[in-house]
């Protein structure tokens, strides 16, 4: 495709930041429209497995984002107890893929992407309504009732996109079943600091990710209907629910502020195989929004983010190039919807007998099993 043609992104999330850094670096010129007044820190934290590593080297942001995040060496599978199920042989396959997983909080690996970004091609405050296809190019409908025009529109707009809307016409997301709390507890030396786990019990899980610098991310889910609030706060609802469970589960809850204490519901799509059409295409949550259960929801927006770039900048014809993207992207990035959202509902088991089977099973995966299945999701190859 002409370098010289604008592309236009809706939405400067992780996956629209990474997609402007890697259009500007293969020369096109970029514009992203972001609805927030300002990137906050929404989410707490996030893991960049090394999937996303591998990728964001492609297009040499590995060593910044790893510098700006905490590297894991160990992770496992808990039961409420704190007896090990699993491993999830962290640090051995870094060491044989050639690259880390870093856990990272969501407000500093925007500031990594805005800065290698430039602050150009961003506008705060102003979000995509709509799109119209013209002869040339496609026109953006602005929230400020302005238009916008270049050669192709990405929606990286999140879960409830609005050029998906648009595109698809699918509807709302789905709910999965489960509701989520997350908060950062600044209090040092509570949680390993090299390690990840994530304990299972009846219907309620609970994860801790040490972001470095003696903070420490973490997450519980519980199956509730959706639109639930924590009355009067979460701590009291938190620590009602995991009662008894090992430290430092206890001490995480009640050392991390109620208000700084983030609940929601946990919701995807049903997979769909047609990510793009005409000269719109939809890129990471807009296009695959899927369960947090294998922590790849951010990983897979910026192999798409990398890969759509490159598509763009080896094909000389757009529908070539959109065409390309899905074929490489479609079948990965559903995979993980669909075994995500599997994964989510065995960890969800509320039945005392189901969870026993399931956590006796769990420990006695083979080691040679486990490896394969983490070298295919962890493994990106760039085209």
């Amino acid at each position: 495709m002409d370098t010289n043609r604008t592309i236009l992104i809706a939405g400067g999330g992780i996956g629209g930041l990474t997609l402007g850094v890697a259009l500007r670096r293969a020369g096109f010129s970029v514009r992203i429209f972001e609805r927030a007044a300002a990137l906050r820190p929404a989410g707490a934290g996030i893991t960049m497995q090394t999937n996303a590593i591998l990728a964001f080297r492609t297009i040499g942001l590995d060593s910044a984002v790893a510098a700006a995040g905490h590297v894991m060496q160990r992770g496992a599978i808990l039961d409420w107890r704190g007896h090990t199920l699993g491993t999830m042989l962290v640090s051995e396959m870094a060491q044989e893929l050639g690259a880390p997983m870093i856990a990272i909080h969501r407000a500093r690996l925007q500031e990594v992407l805005q800065e290698a970004l430039g602050p150009e091609p961003l506008t705060l405050g102003i979000k995509v309504v709509g799109f119209r296809e013209e002869a040339e190019g496609v026109c953006a409908r602005l929230s400020d009732g302005t238009e916008v025009r270049g050669e192709l529109l990405v929606g990286a707009d999140g879960l409830r996109s609005t050029v998906r809307a648009q595109l698809l016409n699918d509807g709302e997301p789905r709910y999965a079943g489960y509701t989520s709390w997350r908060g950062v507890c600044e209090v040092p030396g509570l949680a390993d600091a090299s390690s990840t786990a994530e304990t299972w019990g009846q219907g309620l899980r609970f994860g801790i990710v040490p972001l470095g610098q003696g903070r420490t991310y973490w997450f519980a889910t519980a199956n509730l209907p959706a639109g639930g609030i924590d009355a009067p706060d979460a701590h009291g609802e938190l620590l009602s629910r995991f009662s008894g469970w090992h430290e430092p589960i206890r001490a995480l809850i009640e050392n991390t502020p109620a208000a700084a204490i983030v609940r929601t519901d946990i919701h995807d799509r049903p997979p769909v195989q047609r990510w793009a059409r005409g000269r719109v295409a939809l890129l990471g949550d807009a296009a695959h929004p899927m369960t947090p259960n294998m922590g790849q929801g951010g990983g897979q927006a910026v192999e798409d983010a990398v890969v759509l770039a490159r598509c763009l900048a080896t094909e000389k014809e757009l529908p070539a190039a959109l065409s390309r993207y899905e074929a490489l992207r479609v079948p990965r990035a559903n995979g993980f919807v669909s075994q995500s959202r599997r994964l989510g509902q065995i960890g969800q088991w509320e039945n005392a007998v189901a969870c026993w089977a399931r956590d006796r099973l769990f420990q006695l995966v083979p080691e040679r099993g486990m490896r394969a299945n983490l070298r295919r999701v962890l493994t990106f190859t760039s085209i």
